[in-house]
């Protein structure tokens, strides 16, 4: 509901006649998967360090400026407690039975986009030392993979053995100039048919992906998900741009139409690449030493290939105060749009010549990073012109729900 991300509170007269002043407040709610405890579960590696970090979320600030936090308000404990049960990774399977770890949620344009590091662990152990585990970073190597890198693997102490970009011939033909997609209308034949000029200019956005993830010293496999529409000239294209790029490997994967079976060629690639890497060769993008603005501007520059930033007034003081705080080395968690390199959603490939708006920084200290939110990212996403909930319902003689599958 749109009309959550803005809201006052406090208006009731008890409240007005306490004293309190102002009694009334301007706040506003996050979806879920935004929200600081979301990031928390996802984050924590044990039932004592949940604990503490949700007891360290800050959620305010005294009137002599000081931050306070969850324990201060007397809640960390009872937070605990609601979260007792979501602590335990969810062991679900694929349709082959290949077991999967389900566990938490946070988006990765507004958070930091990856599954628990609970459930890694977990499956670390099960698969053994000569198991592999799969885990995923949402979006793209400008978003999930940064955050992975820089935010998960500091607090989990793991690093990958590879990465796998996943790239797909319709997304990379948008890129190279196809027209807009919207949702419900039917797909330009750009999209269904061969077209190898536009596909190999948008696979400069791929390359820029793959120079990104080799900047943390992985080894780099690009997945060619194939649809039934695209042509083997258009498969190839794909692979001959990112080897050009310097990925390690591309591969096509048919596992959509073969299951198994077709990402087997995907699989070995992998295995290669985990088998001929070494975990001395990983690095980070920055030092945690490094003042806020610094490390923004670093993720800003180096990662999306912005010129700059240009940070809000707001946002400068916020970046003093968290400094005064001693939060200034907590690694940056940016909210960012993911159709874009850029702030600017309808800009694709690779654009030049443009700066990245903060235009406001979060604290999100229980979690473990501060939180730069870019241009007019919003923390709630409003619903579609035609939500669906338009199309739930209840049979009311079996008792049966409809519309939502």
């Amino acid at each position: 509901d749109r009309m959550l991300r803005r809201i006052k509170v406090g208006e009731g007269p008890n409240e007005q006649l306490k004293g309190v002043t102002p009694a009334t407040r301007e706040t506003g709610f996050d979806i879920a998967v935004a929200s600081e405890i979301m990031a928390v579960l996802a984050l924590t590696t044990s039932l004592g360090d949940m604990r503490e970090r949700l007891g360290n979320m800050v959620i305010g600030r005294s009137k002599a400026g000081a931050p306070v936090t969850a324990d201060d308000i007397g809640c960390g404990g009872a937070l605990a407690v609601l979260m007792r049960d979501a602590i335990q990774p969810t062991l679900m399977q694929t349709v082959e039975q290949t077991p999967v770890m389900v566990h938490a949620g946070p988006f990765a344009n507004i958070a930091h986009g990856q599954s628990s590091i609970l459930a890694d662990q977990l499956a670390l152990k099960l698969v053994g030392e000569d198991g592999f585990v799969i885990t995923e970073a949402g979006f793209g190597a400008d978003i999930g993979m940064e955050k992975f890198f820089n935010i998960k693997c500091r607090y989990s102490n793991l690093t990958p053995g590879c990465a796998v970009i996943v790239a797909t011939v319709r997304a990379l033909k948008m890129h190279g100039g196809g027209p807009e997609v919207k949702t419900g209308k039917p797909l330009d034949p750009i999209y269904t048919e061969e077209n190898v000029p536009v596909l190999r200019k948008g696979c400069a956005n791929l390359a820029h992906h793959v120079k990104n993830a080799k900047k943390f010293g992985v080894k780099v496999i690009v997945a060619v998900n194939r649809f039934h529409t695209d042509t083997m000239a258009e498969v190839e294209c794909v692979k001959e741009e990112a080897m050009k790029a310097g990925a390690d490997n591309a591969v096509m994967a048919e596992h959509w139409a073969k299951g198994g079976e077709g990402a087997a060629d995907l699989a070995r690639a992998v295995v290669g690449a985990c088998e001929s890497s070494s975990p001395d060769d990983f690095k980070y993008l920055y030092d945690l030493d490094t003042p806020i603005k610094a490390k923004i501007e670093t993720i800003c520059k180096e990662i999306y290939g912005a010129d700059g930033c240009d940070f809000s007034d707001k946002a400068n003081e916020q970046i003093d105060a968290y400094t005064a705080a001693g939060y200034d080395n907590l690694p940056i968690c940016m909210a960012k749009t993911q159709y874009s390199l850029s702030t600017d959603a309808k800009e694709k490939g690779v654009p030049t010549g443009f700066t990245i708006p903060i235009r406001e920084i979060r604290a999100s200290v229980g979690a473990g990073f501060l939180y730069p939110i870019c241009a007019d990212m919003m923390t709630v996403p409003g619903l579609a012109t035609r939500p669906g909930f338009f199309d739930v319902d209840i049979d009311t003689e079996t008792g049966r729900v409809i519309g939502l599958f």
